[in-house]
């Protein structure tokens, strides 16, 4: 016998999958359950003629459970707290023989044991933890109720029904979408598993519709705003599409552990049609590059109307995509960044540099590559899956990297485990243990097939995470949450626990690392401005008695941020003779004309830089990168900033290079401010200025932001910003 398209066969009977937030069945609106005498008449029994919600932004409801931002006219709650509604009947209600309920439904195929129908009965005191109406006042035909919810529930959008109990059945509203409620995380209730202590914290991490993201070289650290907009026009819902395209459960999506972890898969496309695609080749064509977003707004929006994944995206993107998918549906998160993130290929805690004989990098052989700079997430959740003391932040990350449990997705990985060397626990923390963690192994891969280890830097990797601070636009160290300082006791004996769960595997090499060089060599990049000439300044310092001969080697990549080389735009050998126990200098002049044909999405350098001692055979190895100064859009305002009021908003930008920019594409976003738009100017010539004005009409007060990007063909990665004082509407 053949089932039903799509059913499940779950033993005894088939169970039709109930995965679809969006999918409807419609319950009967009377369910009657014995013989009907003739003449029976449901009008004559109690009848609910209307249902309000107290669903404005003023009202208490939305007040009350913070979710008054949402531009939203339905009711939005959040999960373990109270909220009122009203019901009016056809005659004034009687508790002594009237009996009625409040029903919540989602889904297609409601189950009261799935959490997916949720009869709420009418009692006397409302318990904690438990569903359960109240009636507070009873005014001629109208009854006021407190309904609670429980703080395990579903998140989601239910259909809300009101049964009423005759001598013969049961009598229900019809479907009202005017009734529909939004239930959410609830990161003030105790009971929630996202529960958050601290008001500055919740602010930030829950309401704060902005954020900045850091991005650019350890050594040349720069922010960009970004619109999270979590409360605006359709993102809830186009949040709970990404749960229905992914065909989670219902059941499961009141865990934040599940849900952030089909999240992590679904910001990315790579296998399940998620919401942007992933590129890092240079080439946008039919897509808009990572670089011009300006935040998850059009992207979000876009996925759900076309149904189909967003071009393109890269870290930061997946990151400002995946905190608003979390944010909006109420689980505190923020984006971090980790300056030399590793990429560990083949799992064994290392990076591994091969270098040929002469000095030179081999890329066949090296696989692992560590990136300037990657972003992901941290959401804040217990885990009552792990032991006790790993609940708290949660590392997750959308970039699609490595497989895991058959999809790329990278956690929720708890960042206390990853500290303190617990990789055994999931998901997915020894990755995350070795992108913040690994050791830079230098290798020369020798013509007879061995393989010597030049130098391992265990202190490269990871050197330094952050995230925004809370209430402002600065940075915030974050570095110690991940990882103990090198060298403490406590960071040894998390290697070695690292090490007993089998993260770490031995050097795979058949030598061993070299004595010390009587030479040290180190070099340092100039500031880059963007178009203008630069020096690369080499310091070799001689400790030993005797004097040394040196071949040099200087290599400039024009790299991807992910650390994959391009192309090479210099190479530059020169002999430098050391008299015993000195210094000396070299400079390399690198002329704009070298770098500015090639430059990639984020106009990043590096550089290497590989040196043989004649005598000793010792070869010297040293890898920088460096990011450079680009110009900036400006964005400026006009009129009175105060809500519901126009005001004019101005974007420039002028070129500052020699060539004529082409296909130059402004993006203009403000959460709360203006929607998002965007303007085509088909070529800049070369000091040429455009200016672009958009009539804004804010809609929210307070602190708010204007952000503003600028993309071309040969010039990307350029920003403007500007804060606004939005004023209230004055009262009349």
């Amino acid at each position: 016998m053949s089932g039903t398209p799509g059913t499940t066969f779950g033993g005894r009977r088939a169970v039709p999958p109930n995965n679809s937030n969006a999918a409807e069945n419609e319950p009967p609106t009377v369910e009657l359950q014995s013989l009907v005498p003739r003449g029976f008449n449901p009008q004559d029994y109690l009848n609910v003629t209307s249902v309000h919600l107290f669903k404005e932004r003023w009202d208490t409801n939305k007040i009350d459970h913070h979710t008054d931002k949402y531009d939203s006219d339905k009711l939005i709650v959040r999960r373990g707290q109270s909220f009122y509604i009203q019901i009016d009947f056809n005659r004034p209600y009687d508790p002594r023989r009237d009996l009625f309920r409040v029903e919540y439904v989602i889904g297609r195929y409601p189950q009261e044991n799935k959490g997916t129908y949720v009869p709420v009965p009418v009692v006397s005191e409302l318990q904690r933890g438990k569903w359960g109406a109240k009636v507070v006042t009873r005014e001629d035909r109208s009854v006021r109720l407190s309904i609670q919810s429980s703080p395990k529930c579903i998140v989601g959008k239910f259909r809300m029904y009101v049964a009423v109990w005759t001598p013969y059945g049961i009598i229900r509203t019809s479907r009202n979408p005017e009734t529909d409620t939004y239930i959410l995380f609830n990161p003030w209730c105790e009971e929630d598993a996202v529960y958050l202590d601290d008001d500055k914290e919740r602010e930030e991490y829950v309401l704060n519709d902005i954020g900045v993201i850091f991005y650019g070289d350890f050594n040349n650290i720069k922010s960009r705003s970004w619109s999270y907009g979590q409360f605006e026009d359709g993102i809830l819902d186009a949040c709970l599409y990404m749960m229905d395209r992914a065909q989670m459960d219902l059941s499961g999506r009141g865990n934040p552990i599940k849900v952030s972890r089909v999240g992590s898969a679904m910001v990315n496309s790579k296998d399940d049609e998620g919401v942007l695609v992933g590129s890092w080749d240079n080439i946008y064509a039919y897509g808009v590059p990572p670089s011009a977003w300006t935040g998850s707004i059009d992207i979000l929006l876009e996925y759900q109307s076309s149904k189909n994944p967003v071009r393109y995206g890269q870290c930061w993107v997946f990151a400002g995509v995946f905190n608003t998918f979390l944010r909006c549906l109420g689980i505190p998160a923020r984006v971090v960044t980790n300056y030399f993130s590793a990429h560990d290929n083949d799992a064994n805690l290392q990076m591994d540099i091969f270098l040929e004989e002469d000095g030179n990098v081999n890329s066949k052989l090296t696989k692992d590559s560590v990136w300037n700079y990657h972003c992901w997430n941290e959401a804040w959740m217990t885990r009552p899956d792990l032991p006790v003391g790993f609940g708290g932040w949660q590392a997750v990350d959308s970039t699609p990297q490595e497989n895991s449990d058959g999809m790329y997705r990278c956690g929720p990985a708890s960042v206390q485990a990853i500290k303190h060397g617990h990789v055994c626990f999931q998901f997915d923390a020894p990755f995350v243990y070795a992108e913040v963690n690994s050791d830079l192994v230098y290798i020369t891969a020798k013509k007879d097939g061995t393989h010597v280890v030049e130098a391992v830097d265990t202190t490269h990797i990871g050197k330094l995470i952050v995230t925004k601070q809370i209430g402002g636009d600065g940075m915030k160290d974050i570095t110690d949450t991940y990882k103990f300082q090198e060298g403490q006791t406590e960071e040894r004996l998390a290697l070695e626990t690292a090490l007993m769960y089998g993260v770490k595997k031995p050097l795979n090499t058949e030598g061993v690392i070299k004595p010390k060089s009587d030479v040290v060599m180190d070099f340092e990049v100039e500031n880059v401005v963007l178009g203008k000439d630069f020096k690369v300044n080499i310091t070799f310092q001689n400790n030993s008695p005797n004097s040394h001969a040196i071949s040099a080697y200087l290599s400039g990549n024009i790299t991807f941020y992910t650390g994959v080389s391009k192309e090479e735009f210099k190479k530059e050998t020169f002999d430098v003779t050391l008299e015993p126990f000195s210094i000396k200098k070299e400079e390399v002049l690198v002329r704009a004309g070298e770098y500015m044909g090639h430059l990639l999405e984020q106009a990043s350098l590096q550089f290497f830089v590989t040196a043989r001692v004649d005598k000793t055979g010792d070869i010297l190895a040293k890898q920088k990168s460096t990011v450079l100064t680009i110009p900036k859009v400006n964005i400026k305002v006009r009129g009175p900033k105060i809500v519901g009021s126009d005001m004019v908003v101005t974007v420039e930008f002028t070129n500052p290079l020699k060539e004529t920019l082409q296909n130059v594409w402004i993006h203009l976003d403000g959460p709360g401010v203006i929607k998002p738009k965007r303007k085509l100017f088909r070529e800049i010539q070369p000091n040429s200025t455009v200016q672009w004005e958009e009539v804004s009409r804010p809609w929210v007060s307070g602190h708010r932001k204007l952000i503003a990007s600028m993309t071309s063909d040969s010039l990307r990665h350029v920003y403007g910003e500007l804060d606004l004082q939005i004023q209230r509407q004055p009262s009349m």
